[in-house]
């Protein structure tokens, strides 16, 4: 019943390019063949799991710098402010950042993407997976999410998807096992 809520993977003839023609993605942008409703994105909910995150450690350095003002006096409070703009625009910039985590299933591969200014894009070959990991936080687990993160042979791809409903996790770490297993069978 959980693999029911979870995208069917795309034809593999609806992405096939004809001998000498561009393939999808380069006339598409960097998304790859999916169209832009193939893409899925993470709960709304992980927005608090985000802003927690960041703000909390601004926050706790805001105060630390504003104790010894309070005791000595000094120019303490500068840097308190320092630290308060600092935490207003990572709060500002939190909401951007998470609509900006995405990721596709293809026939293939799994592609996640990520980033407003430094933009990341990776494609991780089912057969290339060796082990996908649930990590659940103590905030994400109040608000019932949890991240799934891809390990391979490569230790630069650590591809890591937050943000994702429990239930939708786990169904999606089984069915990316199952895809990951078959692909490797055919190597």
């Amino acid at each position: 019943m959980e693999q029911d809520r979870l995208p069917a993977l795309p034809d593999p003839s609806r992405t096939a390019v004809p001998a000498g023609a561009m393939p999808p993605f380069a006339a598409s942008g960097p998304a790859g063949a999916g169209a832009a409703e193939d893409w899925h994105g993470v709960s709304p909910k992980y927005l608090w799991v985000d802003l927690v995150a960041r703000l909390v450690p601004w926050l706790v350095i805001a105060v630390a710098l504003l104790l010894p003002q309070l005791t000595k006096g000094g120019w303490w409070w500068i840097g308190s402010i320092a630290a308060l703009v600092i935490a207003v625009l990572f709060g500002a910039f939190t909401p951007a950042r998470v609509r900006s985590i995405r990721y596709l299933l293809r026939a293939d591969d799994l592609v996640f993407r990520r980033g407003i200014m430094w933009r990341r894009l990776v494609a991780v070959p089912y057969g290339r997976m060796q082990l996908i990991d649930i990590t659940r936080g103590p905030v994400a687990r109040m608000l019932g999410l949890a991240e799934l993160k891809f390990v391979t042979a490569a230790a630069s791809t650590g591809v890591i998807i937050p943000g994702l409903p429990e239930a939708e996790a786990e169904a999606l770490r089984d069915r990316l096992v199952a895809l990951a297993e078959s692909r490797r069978a055919g190597l």
